[in-house]
């Protein structure tokens, strides 16, 4: 019988296929038609029974959805770049998610391992020193890049379902695969768990690889992901000339940088790690004119949901002051969100044993300070785990050849092969882990 990690061995060379073709078509957020139409594609021939688009994506609860007409225009370009047609109806309109289920015919729980496609709204590095660039996959599409890993990720399902399929006699209980579209901006994850994706889940696992973490370390239950909200903010007043009648206007760009100011000038919260900014402030039409119009892009992070939630308010009521003293009118939309999540102890010490055992790290810890970023991932754990379930985040560490979201980004392919190691042993010796549901 071959041996899992003769398995993960063969599968190097379609592994690193994938990922380079992933990432040389890259796709952002609810856009990723090709992307998601490949996925189904191999899952389907590989047995899997599929759940696509609307099935696990709640319409009502995407955020930061681009405008219909980008929609359809990405939705072209990706059948102009090889999107599997017959695939497409289920993804239109930016409905880029699958879940795909691997029934064993055997009792046990189900687990669930989640994943994301999408890309960056980035351009990638055109250097001669750029290996996807010398070695002819970067990315393809203005202004789209995978620049945090997210093509390794779907790289890391696909070798799972590849090796788990190989394996179902071994197996018990249920596996469920998540392909998450709009991680970036956290805005898909909610979306997917108001569809009811992880309502039966018992043992869930999210995974990143790289975030900083050294080669060859795997971080079992990374818990230093912050509460975000993240918000655009339309501020409408009235134009008018600047010289001849000025107080007719109502002055949209002065009501905007009272708030940008106000947002500033917040102090920080006694509950722990409390985080505002303004990171895009736009108005006005000309020199001459009381600007009528400003877009204020800002988001909020906190230490916990409570410190999040409290900053959130606060911004909330800022942004109506600067617009009641200006006298203009405004609209809040929420463009992305994610809660903070601790990871269950139970299932982090059972992947830290596993780990260990199968002897492929150089270190295992669970868990690691980082940089105060977020995840959305957090959303799917924290329903998992208000349903009585048990949930991790997990971090393969690995070289890189510069940080996350840097138009140089790329990693050491060989964390890919690890981490379906990794996560198909959890699928496999599951049934020792006793401290479920």
């Amino acid at each position: 019988m071959t041996t899992l990690s003769e398995q993960v061995q063969a599968l190097a060379p379609q592994m690193q296929n994938w990922r380079r073709d992933l990432h040389q078509f890259a796709e952002s957020g609810w856009l990723e038609f090709r992307t998601a139409t490949r996925v189904a594609d191999a899952l389907h021939k590989l047995g899997y029974q599929l759940q696509l688009g609307r099935e696990v994506i709640n319409a009502e609860a995407r955020m930061g959805l681009p405008d219909a007409d980008t929609l359809k225009q990405q939705e072209a370009r990706a059948l102009q770049q090889g999107a599997l047609a017959q695939w497409m109806p289920a993804f239109s309109g930016g409905f880029c998610g699958i879940v795909a289920t691997l029934e064993t015919g055997r009792p046990g729980p189900v687990m669930g391992f989640r994943v994301d496609m999408d890309a960056l709204d980035l351009n990638e590095s055109q250097a001669a020193d750029h290996l996807p660039q010398r070695e002819g996959f970067a990315s393809c599409n203005a202004g789209m890049m995978h620049a945090c890993g997210h093509d390794g990720h779907t790289t890391i399902g696909l070798g799972l379902a590849s090796v788990l399929m190989a394996m179902k006699s071994q197996l018990s209980g249920t596996i469920k695969l998540i392909f998450q579209p709009a991680e970036e901006g956290v805005r898909g994850a909610k979306a997917m768990v108001e569809a009811g994706v992880v309502d039966d889940v018992d043992l869930f696992t999210a995974i990143h690889l790289g975030t900083g973490v050294p080669a060859g370390e795997l971080v079992c239950g990374s818990d230093s992901f912050l509460a975000t909200t993240k918000l655009d903010v339309h501020f409408t007043g009235v134009g008018a000339h600047a010289g001849g009648k000025p107080e007719e206007g109502r002055n949209a760009l002065l009501a905007a940088a009272q708030a940008t100011l106000g947002l500033h000038g917040l102090p920080q919260h006694s509950g722990g790690v409390a985080r505002v900014n303004v990171g895009v402030l736009q108005a006005g039409t000309g020199r001459n004119v009381v600007a009528d119009t400003a877009l204020m892009k800002v988001e909020t992070r906190g230490v916990s949901n409570e410190v999040n939630d409290d900053i959130y308010q606060q911004a909330l009521r800022i942004i109506a002051g600067a617009a009641a003293m200006y006298g203009v009118e405004y609209e809040v939309k929420l463009m992305g969100a994610a809660r903070s999540c601790t990871p269950t102890q139970p299932w982090v010490d059972f992947l830290h044993q596993q780990a260990e055992a199968l002897g492929i790290f150089d270190s295992v810890v669970d868990s690691k300070a980082q940089a105060a970023g977020s995840e959305d991932a957090t959303c799917m754990m924290e329903r998992v785990k208000q349903r009585g379930g048990q949930a991790t985040y997990a971090i393969f560490g690995c070289e890189l050849a510069a940080g996350h979201h840097n138009a140089k980004f790329d990693f050491d392919e060989s964390v890919m092969g690890k981490a379906v190691q990794m996560l198909a042993t959890l699928a496999l010796n599951q049934s020792q882990f006793g401290g479920g549901r």
